[in-house]
């Protein structure tokens, strides 16, 4: 059965409203969807490993060498480390912040348990999920002994990620060694795995960490012996000092650090550019296995925000557009098809005028009509109805 006017017009209705809803998702997307995407995961749980190199291990100081009665401070050479740090989202998360806690150990690998222990600390800080800038509330906080409560430090500047959108500039980037921050200075732009990448380094200047963190540790008062410098059983105080040389390579559309590195270097010394005693001077990196798995971390993000920030927008409005149109012409095409448009011919019996009623003969000759100059109809009709010569036709009855 053939379709009526009717269906035309509400098939074109339909493809208009779906054509203008399709234009309107293409224009809500980018700037609703991404800007619920392009935050940091609150499922996040990473875990980087930095090492030394195979063939350059670190110096290590000896702790128990400087307790010893006798002999001085023994500097282990060539010790191989590695530093583990795994960053779990806690509480308060939401739409716009969250905490996150990164426990990181230094250890020996050359020995084994709380041996080759160097360092262990937990860290706590609250970011923009956007920004990736720390928040005050709550406070960020530092647990650097396991046998006593965290230590509550505000954090300033980046840290674990950089911003939504890292662009190529400075930014303070936070040190949870001399619990302050320092500019992290954009070098270059560069590729990893097939991922562009700003690469970053930053610089510490010697630090005094008798003055960051109330250890013993941190200021010790010996013989000279025992430090190896002249003076024999004289005590002399010295000082821990801390540097280091940082760089980081981060994927800009998420923020994500994909490798990282850094020249630490701790050591004792009465003045801060005079080194006496080396305590820690190493230089640790991103392993392989980090490298790809932060790379792909990046991958996957950077694919749902160009998802929804590029490929759907497009198709969306190529599809609505093609919809409008469609939708418009086949209303136009409806609403002028019946105009000028001849109705089907109605076949009618001719008008009953009577039996005597005679065609005149100033009309042209009726269908069927038979004229006397060829004797043939007009119109070849399937049957013809012949009337009679007018001089033959009776004049009355």
């Amino acid at each position: 059965m053939a379709e009526g006017p009717g269906s035309g017009k509400r098939l074109a209705c339909l493809l208009v409203g779906l054509g203008a809803l399709l234009l309107t998702a293409a224009l809500l997307i980018p700037t609703y969807a991404i800007g619920k995407i392009a935050k940091t995961p609150l499922d996040l749980e990473i875990t980087t490993i930095a090492t030394t190199a195979p063939d350059k291990g670190a110096q290590v100081l000896d702790a128990r060498s400087l307790t010893t009665p006798t002999g001085k401070a023994q500097v282990n050479a060539n010790v191989p480390l590695v530093s583990q740090r795994f960053l779990t989202v806690e509480e308060p998360a939401d739409a716009d912040r969250v905490t996150l806690q990164a426990g990181q150990t230094l250890r020996r690998t050359d020995k084994q348990g709380d041996t080759g222990l160097l360092t262990a600390t937990v860290d706590r800080v609250t970011i923009d999920r956007t920004t990736g800038e720390p928040l005050d509330d709550p406070i960020g906080s530092i647990q650097v002994q396991a046998d006593q409560p965290a230590e509550e430090v505000p954090h300033t500047g980046l840290q674990y990620r950089f911003p939504i959108g890292t662009e190529k500039k400075s930014y303070p980037f936070f040190d949870i060694n001399a619990r302050q921050s320092a500019d992290m200075s954009f070098v270059d732009e560069t590729e990893i795995s097939g991922l562009k990448v700003y690469h970053f380094k930053q610089t510490i200047p010697p630090v005094d960490l008798s003055k960051v963190v109330n250890s013993p540790a941190n200021k010790l008062s010996l013989p000279a012996d025992k430090w190896g410098v002249p003076g024999g059983a004289d005590p002399v105080t010295m000082t821990r000092w801390y540097t280091d040389e940082r760089e980081v390579w981060v994927e800009p559309k998420t923020g994500t650090i994909v490798r990282g590195q850094e020249q630490v270097y701790q050591y004792y010394a009465r003045a801060a550019d005079k080194p006496e005693v080396t305590v820690l001077q190493a230089a640790l990196a991103f392993d392989e296995n980090t490298v790809e798995s932060q790379a792909a971390t990046a991958k996957q993000y950077v694919d749902e925000i160009a998802l929804y920030g590029r490929f759907l927008p497009i198709s969306f409005g190529i599809v609505g557009l093609l919809a409008l149109l469609a939708g418009i012409f086949l209303g136009i095409r409806g609403g002028s098809g019946g105009r000028g448009r001849r109705s089907p011919a109605v076949a009618t019996d001719p008008p009953d005028t009577g039996a005597h009623a005679m065609p005149d003969p100033a009309d042209p000759p009726a269908p069927g009509y038979r004229t006397e100059a060829t004797g043939r109809s007009e119109i070849d009709a399937p049957t013809e109805v012949i009337y009679p010569r007018f001089d033959e036709y009776p004049r009355d009855r």
